[in-house]
């Protein structure tokens, strides 16, 4: 059975420096649909996504990490961004936000360097996956089995490449949260 949108609430965790088109297409996708999305970040107003090779835009965060709860939260979708995903992995809470997600089967969408954070979370052990390529060696280190392919989707998990794989990953997030298009 699809979920109702207007109820269907998905947090993005991010961090300065996230990779910005990985976080405002998918979020701009499911926003049009009617779900509730959410900006979590450990900043309290604002975080600054990362624009290919220079800083992006400020954008408003709507939970800050030190007060987000993963039980009002249906699904959760982690954008890349080497140094966003740096600065996550120092964060035990946002350790602790992805990893319950996982504990209670809640589907996760993480694509580019955000299959990074799922190791620190350890969760990746014998799920099959996909990354940017610099980070297979670490995936396959923690017990994944990563495959070079635009989009995986194994167990509630989502993830993808690159943001030439943005389409792909964008529709099998959809199906994978159980949400389709209206049209």
């Amino acid at each position: 059975m699809l979920q109702s949108l207007n109820s269907f609430k998905v947090a993005i965790l991010v961090a300065d420096g996230f990779e910005q088109v990985e976080m405002t297409c998918p979020r701009k996708v499911l926003d049009r649909m009617g779900a509730t999305t959410h900006l979590i970040s450990p900043n309290k107003d604002h975080v600054r996504g990362w624009n290919h090779l220079d800083w992006g835009e400020k954008h408003r965060v709507n939970v800050p990490l030190q007060m987000a709860r993963p039980e009002y939260y249906d699904a959760l979708l982690i954008p890349g961004g080497v140094m966003g995903l740096d600065a996550l992995r120092m964060q035990p809470k946002a350790i602790e936000f992805v990893r319950s997600f996982f504990a209670s089967g809640k589907p996760v969408a993480a694509i580019c360097h955000g299959p990074q954070l799922l190791i620190d979370a350890d969760v990746v052990l014998g799920r099959t996956l996909t990354s940017y390529a610099a980070i297979r060696h670490d995936l396959e280190n923690a017990g994944a089995i990563w495959i070079d392919q635009e989009v995986v989707t194994n167990n509630g998990l989502v993830t993808s490449r690159t943001t030439d794989d943005l389409s792909a990953f964008t529709a099998s997030m959809l199906k994978e949260f159980n949400l389709e298009l209206q049209h």
